[in-house]
């Protein structure tokens, strides 16, 4: 395929998943020859969560108040606005990752400023408001070439709208993400004030696709066996409101008689640079990763190659990328369940296989393929002219 020009949209700056998929994708591309751009709506002007191998833009974005309806459309807006220049269309192919940058290209090919886009369906939100689920649907609906992460979305999009989606999975960096300790590990250790007993490790903040109130409840009977045990929750940036579940989430930790802060039982750190993470997960017993609904789970690909194990729900997408002896799985709604998987990971001989298992599965998942795998829907997507108004 020959070398391609290729905007990529997500829709922040944030350390999240899809953002974190959007940057080491570009990378990759970009290693193969490829100029990707990685573009997201910027409102603090810091630019994305970490340096990135691959161009950037931050895209200038209007502060926002009030509901999660006015934060998007006003994102929409603020992609429209950037692309409203030659200039800043000049790219072969337009490859959105979420639901704000696929109905802003929906509309630019509406207008006819570019022939089409790529849009890569991660997962799918139930949204009650009928707004925000309209502007989902359409920024799948109205692309040209679909992808998704995993095989449990592809079907979706054929169930839900008779459309075929290519499957292009997730890789992890083995240059970053390693189980061999750096000088990080103490200063992260210190930071939160991690002591020497068993460390959960929660990725996504307080969010209810992420079963946070399962793994705090599962977590506090294991603290029944293990009373020194830590709880450290992560990330939480998000442009959705999850106020009420982190409510939820705060009065459960307060009738299980659980902390919260530094050197306490649940330590809440929000989202953390690159940089600390492979600490944190190193340093960290195991990843209670129980999801109800994800797209992939890249942070368990992440844990595993630090030499954590992880704890993953019994269904797709886990189920399609990782064996049943790579990982424990266990049923999101059964607390006890998760609290006998916490506990079975900290036994040494159990440790000792989830482990090997999760480091070789890691060393297969690379963002080189993952890149490889874009090429024919790219190649469908080769910009043309625009059509004259």
């Amino acid at each position: 395929m020959k070398a391609l020009r290729i905007a990529v949209l997500t829709h922040s700056t944030n350390p999240r998943g899809g953002v974190a998929h959007c940057l080491a994708l570009a990378e990759a591309l970009c290693a193969l020859g490829h100029e990707a751009v990685v573009h997201a709506p910027d409102p603090s002007g810091r630019g994305f969560f970490r340096e990135a191998g691959c161009p950037t833009v931050s895209v200038a974005a209007e502060p926002v108040g009030g509901a999660t309806v006015d934060l998007v459309r006003t994102r929409i807006h603020d992609y429209l606005r950037h692309f409203a220049s030659p200039a800043a269309c000049a790219f072969d192919v337009f490859h959105a990752h979420d639901g704000i940058g696929g109905n802003a290209l929906a509309t630019l090919k509406h207008r006819r400023r570019i022939p089409d886009f790529v849009r890569t369906v991660h997962h799918v939100d139930n949204f009650a408001d009928p707004v925000l689920a309209g502007w989902q649907d359409r920024a799948v609906r109205e692309a040209g070439r679909l992808l998704c992460v995993s095989r449990l979305w592809a079907d979706w999009i054929r169930g839900a709208i008779g459309a075929e989606a290519g499957i292009v999975g997730n890789g992890v960096d083995l240059s970053v993400y390693r189980d061999a300790p750096d000088g990080a590990d103490a200063a992260v250790r210190a930071r939160w004030g991690l002591g020497p007993s068993p460390v959960v490790l929660s990725v996504g903040g307080f969010e209810e696709r992420k079963n946070t109130l399962g793994i705090i409840e599962a977590f506090a009977r294991l603290r029944t066996r293990y009373p020194e045990a830590q709880l450290v929750i992560v990330g939480g940036a998000s442009l959705l409101d999850h106020a009420a579940y982190r409510a939820r989430c705060r009065a459960a930790l307060d009738a299980a008689g659980l902390t919260v802060g530094l050197g306490a039982a649940v330590i809440e750190t929000g989202p953390v640079p690159q940089a600390e993470m492979p600490a944190l997960y190193r340093r960290a017993d195991l990843l209670a990763f129980p999801s109800w609904t994800e797209g992939f789970g890249l942070c368990v690909l992440e844990a595993m190659a630090c030499g954590t194990p992880a704890i993953v729900s019994d269904r797709p997408p886990f189920t399609e990328y990782l064996a049943p002896t790579d990982a424990l799985r266990v049923d999101p709604a059964d607390p006890n369940a998760i609290a006998d998987a916490m506990a079975a990971a900290l036994v040494p001989q159990t440790r000792a296989r989830l482990r090997a298992a999760g480091l070789a599965r890691a060393a297969a998942q690379t963002w080189r393929a993952c890149a490889e795998r874009h090429g024919a829907a790219y190649a469908a997507c080769t910009r043309r002219e625009p059509i004259p108004a």
